[in-house]
């Protein structure tokens, strides 16, 4: 067996990197598992991504992966289209957001509880992944899927399991608070 120094995921920010994700995998075959390898390598940073803008964690978002790695493995052999690899990925990895969501409800990291407590007017946001992060998940996840991982309106439909009508109103919704949000950081 060897580890993949390649499946680190980080957060979108390049200054901010999350602790690496290592996967071990017994190489007796170059088949499936070296296809398998690859093709998480390749996506992990869009599906730490996505579960990031499901979860209120990064901790949170790298079980999801973790889980959605584990998932994706044991049905490896159900894959129908490899092209298709990457959406199949994120897809698994966004069930498992969800799920971990349900199962765990909305918890508050003592760290970020003073954010928590404090007006909106006293938030400050670095950057435009910050202000991402500030929005509210229905919209957040459709923005991290258009804009960071290039998907169309009816990959994301199909993803989230919504009409593509409600990705529109979404993806509008986020940009008008986006906007509302990065103006009034502007004007500070």
């Amino acid at each position: 067996t060897f580890c993949l120094p390649g499946a680190s995921i980080q957060c979108p920010d390049k200054e901010k990197e999350v602790r690496t994700m290592e996967m071990s995998i017994s190489l007796a075959d170059d088949g499936p598992r070296e296809q398998f390898a690859q093709a998480v390598t390749q996506h992990s940073r869009a599906m730490f991504r996505t579960a990031r803008a499901i979860l209120d964690s990064d901790a949170d978002a790298e079980d999801a992966v973790s889980e959605a790695i584990l998932r994706s493995w044991q049905a490896w052999g159900g894959l129908r289209k490899q092209e298709a690899v990457r959406a199949w990925l994120l897809k698994i990895t966004v069930n498992c957001a969800y799920e971990q969501r349900r199962k765990t409800g909305r918890v508050v990291v003592m760290d970020d509880l003073e954010t928590v407590v404090g007006s909106s007017e006293d938030r400050h946001y670095d950057g435009l992944w910050d202000a991402v992060l500030a929005l509210p998940e229905e919209q957040r996840s459709v923005v991290v899927l258009f804009y960071y991982e290039d998907m169309t309106i009816s990959q994301i439909a199909r993803i989230l399991g919504v009409a593509q009508g409600t990705v529109k109103s979404r993806l509008s919704r986020a940009r008008q608070r986006l906007k509302a949000l990065l103006c009034e950081e502007a004007d500070l």
